[in-house]
């Protein structure tokens, strides 16, 4: 009983975490969403987001849940937001996760993945599709915790998060600078992009981590409005092409 409950201790102390990153639904972690399912681990904090390579893309990993033998998350990667649920095993200090997607879409799959308690930033394991193809395959990982949070000051046109644009902002702006632009705003959010350029263009950015694929009641006043205004601009520069702008 008493390697039970210091195993138990240790777990507690490796899944906490005051996170304030949101969720794939948009919403703020808080220590309220916590669980304390198992009558020893009392509360068990919001874990965050592991990121890193993913095949091709990009993953975050959200451990949203935890006690001493199971475990919630989800993952966002590809465009694709899908939840897991597993079991947790502990030993000597290594806490090994095996945890399945629903199984109700093409993509998912099972995971398997470790955290040790001497580097518990990083998880390190694989992913098996539940219908192998000939381009979807076993993917093994190794992934950095790395906590969303919301930065206004960030990309190549930063005004468009932080005050109200003018027209003369984007009047000379060429098409692909003006999605650019409005594309950014996702991204500060965290939006998972489902478009492959669009992933691949600020999957290269250190400030930028998948998050969420829906951030409609994430978006500021000031966003909003510029975001309609360079959508505006945007079919101009489509419509006049050469003859638009500078």
């Amino acid at each position: 009983m008493k390697k039970y409950f210091l195993a138990c201790t240790l777990l507690a102390a490796l899944f906490s975490c005051n996170n304030s990153s949101k969720t794939p639904d948009g919403d703020k972690n808080t220590n309220k969403d916590t669980v304390a399912a198992n009558p020893v681990v009392a509360a068990i904090n919001l874990l965050g987001s592991y990121v890193g390579s993913f095949g091709d893309n990009k993953i975050t990993l959200l451990i949203i849940k935890a006690t001493a033998d199971s475990i919630e998350g989800r993952t966002v990667v590809g465009g694709n937001d899908r939840p897991f649920k597993g079991t947790v095993k502990e030993l000597n200090g290594k806490y090994n996760i095996v945890a399945k997607e629903p199984g109700d879409d093409q993509y998912d799959g099972a995971f398997d993945f470790t955290i040790d308690a001497t580097q518990p930033d990083v998880v390190k394991g694989s992913w098996k599709p539940n219908k192998p193809t000939a381009t979807l395959k076993e993917k093994e990982y190794s992934l950095q915790r790395k906590a969303f949070s919301y930065l206004q000051d960030v990309g190549q046109y930063p005004q468009a998060s932080k005050r109200l644009l003018k027209e003369e902002d984007v009047e000379n702006l060429m098409k692909p600078e003006l999605e650019m632009m409005r594309n950014e705003i996702f991204a500060r959010h965290g939006f998972c992009f489902r478009k492959k350029a669009l992933r691949e263009e600020f999957e290269n950015k250190d400030w930028y981590v998948p998050n969420t694929i829906d951030i409609k009641n994430e978006l500021t006043d000031i966003e909003k409005k510029n975001i309609a205004l360079i959508k505006r601009y945007e079919k101009y520069a489509e419509e006049y092409g050469d003859d638009f702008g500078r």
